[in-house]
């Protein structure tokens, strides 16, 4: 039993160290990229901003080819609790193979978004869902398996931001964004991993936001969602490691400038610009690809954590006075 103790001890040291090389060696050689060409993609939030982007960048790293047998746009809408589906629409148009799926609330964006992608050539469906409806996601869940096939990367993007302090948040909304922040995400994976535990074959993400580790005032709902889906998400790639063939990956990025966060100002904007939707949408794709469990952008975001682990309250505190994080949400307007 000593010999076994004193073995361990001398082999996890090693593993470290041969973990931190071959991380090292793979941000300075190529790594190879899980081919995508085989996969069916959902994406929640996937009617406009970074929704958008992702669905355009899987389309062009190969999600499933247009088929030639199915030209139409395929959709179906619930109507209302507990929102029942247009039997004949289903039955009408069942199909098999590798495709990208959107989910959202605006049938508008989800419209154009679909006819976009499908014009460049992949094949893609939406289905009107508010995923902080529980009930809402696992009928549109089953539906989507019942029209599509099994969904092997499961994207979490929808999110909504009220942009208030506490005292001046309307309950309702409050519990709105914790419902599609934070639960959405729960009934998302919960109705979609056990078929990708089934088939060995799934990716769990996660759109998030730097916010999750360090929080501005004026956005205490967003941030705290986003908090609690952080958690989530390092919980569920744990859980996840005795699992062959599925994975997770968690996006943490910077400020985006999408209509989310229409009107937030930081003090110095050139310092830190807004990143792009087609940057984080590529940069998340990529992740994927390599299996990437955390992503942080850009990756100086990095010296965040570092920050807050070692600098007293006080001094992270003036820190944020000093970039302007602190007044940030004063000029906030939202998507109007």
């Amino acid at each position: 039993m000593v010999w076994k103790w004193l073995g361990a001890l001398v082999v996890f040291p090693l593993q470290m160290i041969y973990l931190v090389a071959k991380a090292a060696v793979g941000l300075v050689l190529p790594a190879k990229l899980r081919d995508l060409s085989r996969e069916n993609v959902l994406i929640t939030g996937g009617g406009r901003g970074i929704g958008r982007q992702l669905a355009r960048e899987f389309a062009e790293r190969g999600a499933r080819k247009i088929s030639e047998a199915s030209d139409h746009c395929a959709h179906i809408r619930f109507e209302c609790s507990p929102g029942q589906v247009d039997s004949a629409v289903l039955s009408s148009s069942v199909t098999t193979g590798f495709l990208i799926v959107l989910w959202g609330r605006t049938e508008k964006c989800l419209k154009e978004t679909t006819e976009e992608i499908r014009q460049m050539g992949t094949e893609c469906h939406y289905f009107i869902c508010d995923v902080g409806n529980r009930e809402e996601v696992y009928q549109t869940a089953k539906a989507v398996r019942e029209k599509v096939g099994d969904i092997t990367i499961l994207v979490n993007n929808a999110a909504v931001v009220h942009g208030k302090s506490l005292m001046d948040s309307d309950d309702d909304a409050l519990l709105k964004s914790q419902h599609i922040n934070t639960l959405g995400q729960f009934w998302t994976t919960k109705a979609f991993l056990p078929r990708m535990l089934e088939l060995q074959n799934g990716h769990i993400v996660c759109l998030n936001s730097v916010l999750a580790l360090s929080a501005i005032p004026g956005a205490i709902d967003y941030c705290t969602s986003k908090a609690s889906a952080f958690a989530f998400m390092e919980s569920l790639t744990l859980g996840l490691l005795d699992c062959p063939g599925v994975s997770a990956t968690t996006v943490l990025p910077f400020h985006t400038s999408t209509e989310m966060f229409q009107g937030m100002r930081v003090r110095f904007p050139n310092l830190f610009p807004p990143l792009k939707p087609e940057t984080v949408a590529r940069k998340t794709v990529e992740a994927v690809q390599l299996n990437q469990a955390l992503l942080l952008l850009p990756w100086t975001m990095h010296a965040l954590i570092i920050l807050k682990s070692i600098l007293p309250q006080a001094a992270l505190e003036e820190i944020h006075r000093f970039s302007g994080t602190y007044t940030c949400m004063n000029t906030f307007k939202g998507r109007t």
